[in-house]
């Protein structure tokens, strides 16, 4: 068994830097499938397969945001369990969880395959981008079963302080995804399906290293097939954290369904514009998100050992380097967001549309730092439903509320971007309100 190493000793900001470094890289390459698709058919396939492709953007968020919540899920157990050296349950967690994360991604890609023209329908998504749309999406659709093997065995191998094996396997399957994206789509003429395909085929590749690597784990996190069988105990705690977690991601893009809905409502170059500024969204949530992993992971393997201090100072660092990060991010995003914007299209109106969502998330995306910082840091002590209520209420309701209300009365792009920042900032003041409760509540069962 791998020791606990410099998560429960030493140094604790080096050693979140040099955790959460191959994370960033893995969840940029994650980014990368998607923006490499927008990224072709925007410039060897036309306006029209940009806008089919960046009209999916939302839903596939949905999808594999969940999917990727639901891999925290596997992390935090994990984790926990590995601080305390309970080698026998780590085991059962390890089996136990990549059983129900194959089983959610079947459903998820059966169901998303089967509703997809409804749920473009929803949104709104335009006449004559409808077809290439959903092709695009069901194809897509395709490769959810691997992407959520891929998440279960990152969660198990970053658990175990493991991040360079998962940005190994992704730089693999995405430098993969790049070239077959350029063969189906400049050779073959396939547009949006052969990005599609591209990527579907990609996961899998991703997912079969990562189950390999599980394999010849001789040690608690490695992955038997004999030993593959539902615990119902550790399902429950799994699940307890998972779900959650996963619906806190998908939340907000089903929040984000009435934002697409809303910029439906202008004309094509404004949807078009917003489909290539919204890559930068992925790109900066993305490499955050690799912070809030270690959050989560840094203070639940501590929680577990009886580290108290170890366990606060987690959640301050980790908070101060994500606001940090997305301050830096932003400035460039600001600064270089032409030269951005053309790797997505070479329309000049198209580029100038996208600019207005650049600038106004530019001054945003430091805001979400105390809100999904905080999130994990209640997940990491083993709180997750309570934080994804107040999600529920301070990023969907509110967000569902200002379209109808502020957006209905300005109908302005810009009133319409705004809703970010203040949803943000709202929510993180709740969710910092709910983790010092949980936080006081969780180090008197230390104490005693």
């Amino acid at each position: 068994m791998r020791k606990s190493g410099s998560m429960t000793e030493g140094p604790l900001l080096p050693a979140i830097v040099r955790f959460s470094i191959p994370l960033m890289l893995s969840n940029v390459l994650q980014v990368l499938f998607n923006m490499s698709d927008i990224a072709v058919v925007g410039r060897f396939a036309g306006p029209r397969a940009l806008g089919a492709v960046g009209s999916t953007t939302i839903l596939v968020t949905l999808f594999t945001g969940f999917l990727i919540g639901m891999g925290s899920g596997v992390n935090v157990v994990t984790a926990r369990y590995l601080g305390a050296g309970r080698h026998q349950e780590v085991s059962r967690t390890v089996h136990t969880s990549a059983l129900l994360l194959l089983i959610t991604g079947l459903l998820l890609g059966a169901l998303g395959f089967l509703f997809t023209p409804a749920l473009l329908g929803l949104l709104g998504t335009k006449g004559e981008l409808m077809p290439g749309a959903v092709r695009y999406l069901r194809i897509y659709l395709l490769g959810m079963p691997a992407m959520a093997v891929f998440n279960f065995g990152n969660g198990v191998l970053s658990a175990s302080g493991d991040t360079r094996r998962p940005l190994l396997f992704l730089s693999i399957a995405g430098g993969l995804n790049v070239a077959l994206n350029l063969l189906f789509v400049i050779a073959f003429q396939m547009a949006e399906a052969g990005v599609a395909l591209a990527s579907a085929v990609s996961q899998y590749v991703s997912a079969g290293l990562i189950v390999l690597s599980l394999a010849r784990r001789p040690e608690a996190i490695g992955l038997h097939r004999a030993l593959l069988r539902l615990d119902g105990g550790i399902s429950r705690q799994v699940l307890s954290i998972s779900i959650p977690s996963g619906l806190q991601n998908a939340i907000f893009a089903i929040a984000n369904l009435f934002i697409q809905a809303g910029v439906n409502t202008f004309d094509a170059v404004v949807v078009e514009g917003n489909a290539a500024a919204a890559n930068a969204d992925a790109l900066v949530y993305d490499v955050m998100a690799a912070v809030y992993l270690a959050c989560s992971s840094f203070m639940s393997r501590n929680y577990g050992a009886g580290h108290r201090d170890r366990v606060r100072k987690s959640y301050l660092l980790c908070l101060g380097l994500s606001f940090g990060i997305a301050a830096v991010m932003s400035a460039g995003l600001v600064v270089f967001g032409r030269a951005f914007l053309s790797l997505f299209t070479g329309d000049g109106a198209v580029v100038e549309a996208g600019l207005t969502r650049l600038r106004v998330m530019g001054c945003s995306y430091a805001f979400s730092a105390l809100m999904d910082c905080t999130i994990a840091a209640s997940r990491g002590l083993g709180r997750s439903m309570v934080p994804t209520v107040i999600v529920i209420l301070g990023s969907c309701v509110f967000r569902v509320i200002w379209v109808f209300t502020v957006f209905a009365w300005f109908h302005t792009i810009l009133s319409l971007y705004l809703l970010y920042i203040f949803s943000w900032t709202i929510t993180g003041v709740a969710e910092l309100v709910y983790f010092l409760h949980c936080y006081r509540e969780r180090m008197r069962v230390l104490e005693t």
